[in-house]
């Protein structure tokens, strides 16, 4: 089995190499044909229906089946540009808004003209037609409406802010902060693997086969979705995982074909070894972050299973190109792939011959004092994991996003002139057969008793409930006038779920109550994913320890990988814990603390260190592996294997923490905390681990890594054996 999946890697690359216009050629087609048919079939979105979990996803399941969901809703907000607000001014602006709502095809309703308690603000609420989360694609028209009557008004600030133009804020955003990223990652890239090689192409061809990666991916996961909707930050990770990866896999085997040819290989034969070597090590570790991604399904949620199709897509697309366009493309360009050379540069990485000093100078305490050395860094280590056993979950709010959005300077004067536009609590009852009436004035004693509690506002009236056709489902809204992730948002939901509805509501028999809102889903899906998480994790490390025992052929190595692996991003989950749920970090990368974790983070970060991880332990302990089995002693093989892989390996890793670097820089704080909970992993796991953990474990071991395989013992092991002639790797399945 190994020796077929060797020579089938190994073919295909001299497939390729042999006819590289043609491989060139097949690559581009299939990128274009992913990026034509995905933008046909476009990108579905995850809606409320995908993602509702626990007792707000049970209300919004009511919600669907009794034609209760709220419609989507607009706010337009008039205030004074400078001074106190003239009041008939403000009065014949709102006139001429409502006027101009009630004339579009978008709008069902315009509500009565609102005023705040100390006159300083009007609020023309509007309700849109059709599906709400169709908002964003109707709010155009209104927010023309609105800037026609702000011309006409020039002492007037005209604002709105509402389920539609929030979305399209939103999106607006999130599409500038991958506009950021991309204009600062790329360069960065290229400047870093410029010092790696020391020539421009060398730099460059990394670099292309990530982009036409992502680009590929980006296409296929637009017909994904249709199965696995987008919950909104599939690009993100594409984007993301894909430069990493896709850079990482090229610069391994480019790597290696330059090491065999500077030995004097010949172009297709260095490339041929380079698919021996380190183009089975990508297969590896391409199959073994697919397969810690394929973790996130157990979830059993769309976020989660978007997120995972999303990476497992771009891995594999950016694994696939390193084994069939980029032995192409090396053997098209030969010794040019050194052109144009940075001169300092070129003769700092030309060299293959030179002596690792450094490595092995940062080797010597692990080699040497390996029980000393392991103990001080696994304690190292688990002192930084300990922040991870206070994390606190919660998904963000809109009170969370940016205040450098124009919507939510919008949203910030919104809510101090009106408290009752926080963010609502919307309640769900179902009555049993016979008993509507009754069930109905239990909800409107519920909504009463919300008005005598300082966690409420007291503007909500019982005529506000709203009946399904057949009497039998109703709904009402109360609301907190507090920032939907605050403490007292959550006390209000507390009081609400724990007291007021069970002594109300619950005193019908049969009656059924549920509550939804922002607060509400927050809250119930950062419950969901602390019970998934321990699934998720055992998923992932048996799959994992079953993978790297058949790769290997080692239980121990299998072991001690998800060993470190596991100590790795627990000390990542530790770091982001002790950065984001307090304030020491604020002023440094711009942000304003909660106290809180985002709720997704911790389960989708596992699964992606654990993968990357593995991208470099496999990388690693392959190189390690072919010194062993040429029956070189353990404490040689890991030095030879380590400083062997060190320079490559770090290359990797400081691209990896530059493109993870540049998120932790955006704005929305989803993508900062996954940026730095990155960035923060992989630079633990190339320096601390790989160069600490790893050799000192592995020196400790001795030949007992290798059990229960048959390896060649090298004298510092024991009685020695027949060495081998050539070196072998670990082929993808064994």
């Amino acid at each position: 089995m190994g020796r077929q999946r060797r020579a089938t890697t190994v073919r295909m690359a001299r497939w390729s190499a042999t006819h590289p216009w043609r491989a060139i050629g097949m690559w581009i087609v299939f990128v274009v044909v992913c990026v034509v048919v995905g933008g046909m079939a476009g990108t579905h979105k995850a809606t409320s229906a995908d993602t509702g979990v626990g007792e707000s996803g049970r209300a919004g399941d009511i919600a669907r089946q009794y034609g209760l969901v709220a419609p989507a809703s607009e706010n337009v907000l008039i205030t004074a540009k400078s001074g106190a607000l003239d009041q008939a001014t403000a009065e014949r602006a709102a006139a001429a808004v409502t006027a101009g709502m009630k004339g579009l095809k978008e709008v069902a309703n315009v509500g009565a003209v609102m005023v705040s308690a100390d006159k300083s603000a009007y609020l023309v609420p509007v309700e849109y037609k059709g599906d709400p989360k169709d908002a964003s694609k109707h709010v155009d028209p209104i927010i023309k409406a609105r800037k026609d009557v702000e011309k006409r008004f020039p002492t007037l600030r005209l604002e709105e802010m509402g389920d539609g133009s929030g979305a399209k804020g939103i999106s607006e955003q999130i599409g500038k902060d991958l506009g950021q990223a991309e204009l600062f990652s790329l360069p960065v890239t290229l400047i870093i693997l410029m010092v790696a090689f020391g020539a421009l192409l060398a730099a460059a061809v990394p670099v292309l086969l990530a982009i036409t990666a992502v680009l590929g991916s980006v296409g296929l996961f637009g017909l994904a979705s249709a199965v696995f909707p987008d919950p909104g930050s599939a690009a993100n990770v594409i984007m993301m995982i894909g430069m990493a990866v896709g850079v990482d896999y090229s610069l391994f085997y480019v790597r290696r074909e330059r090491e065999e040819r500077a030995k004097g290989l010949g172009k297709i034969d260095a490339i041929e070894v380079a698919a021996q070597t380190s183009g089975h090590a990508v297969v590896v570790s391409g199959f073994a972050v697919a397969v810690s991604m394929a973790g996130m399904y157990v979830a059993g949620d769309a976020i989660f299973s978007g997120l995972a199709t999303a990476g497992i897509i771009v891995v594999l697309v950016a694994m696939l190109g390193s084994l069939t366009v980029l032995p192409a493309l090396l053997a098209k360009l030969g010794n040019k792939i050194d052109r144009p050379r940075v001169p300092l540069l070129w003769r700092l990485t030309a060299r293959q011959d030179r002596e690792p000093r450094v490595w092995k100078a940062m080797l010597k305490p692990a080699l040497n004092h390996p029980k000393a050395t392991l103990a001080v860094s696994v304690l190292a280590l688990v002192a930084l994991a300990l922040p991870t056993f206070g994390m606190k979950l919660q998904n963000t709010g809109i009170d969370d996003f940016p205040r450098s959005m124009p919507m939510m300077q919008t949203y910030d004067r919104m809510t101090a002139a009106f408290p009752n536009k926080h963010v609502s609590s919307e309640i769900y009852v179902v009555a049993p057969a016979g008993r509507n009436a009754e069930a109905r004035a239990a909800l409107e004693q519920a909504v009463a008793r919300t008005g005598t509690s300082a966690l409420f506002t007291h503007d909500t009236q019982p005529a506000d409930i709203k009946a399904s056709a057949d009497g039998r489902a109703f709904r009402a809204k109360v609301t907190a006038p507090f920032g939907s992730t605050s403490k007292q948002a959550k006390d209000a939901l507390k009081e609400l779920r724990d007291t007021i509805l069970p002594q109300t509501v619950g005193k019908v028999s049969g009656a059924e109550f549920a509550v939804a809102g922002e607060t509400a889903d927050n809250l119930d899906y950062a419950q969901h994913v602390k019970d998934k998480l321990p699934l998720v994790i055992g998923f992932v490390l048996l799959l994992t320890f079953v993978m790297m025992a058949f790769t290997f052929r080692s239980v121990v190595v299998a072991l001690t990988a998800i060993a470190i692996n596991l100590l790795s991003a627990m000390a990542a989950f530790g770091l982001l814990v002790a950065v984001f749920q307090h304030t020491w970090a604020e002023g440094l990368l711009d942000f304003t603390s909660n106290g809180t974790v985002i709720a997704w983070l911790p389960l989708f970060l596992f699964v992606v260190l654990f993968g990357l991880s593995m991208d470099y332990h496999v990388f690693v302990v392959s190189r390690i592996r072919e010194a062993a089995l040429t029956g070189m002693p353990t404490k040689k093989a890991v030095e030879r294997g380590i400083t062997g892989s060190a320079g490559v390996v770090t290359s990797a890793a400081i691209v990896m923490v530059s493109v993870f670097a540049v998120f932790a820089t955006l704005s929305m704080m989803d993508m900062k905390q996954m940026g730095v909970g990155l960035a923060a992993a992989v630079l633990i796991d190339a320096i601390v681990v790989r160069i600490v953990v790893l050799p000192s474990l592995m020196v400790l071991l001795g030949h007992r890594n290798w059990w229960p395989s048959k390896m060649p013992r090298g004298v510092e092991d024991g009685p020695r054996h027949r060495m081998t002639d050539r070196p072998t790797v670990p082929t993808p399945l064994g």
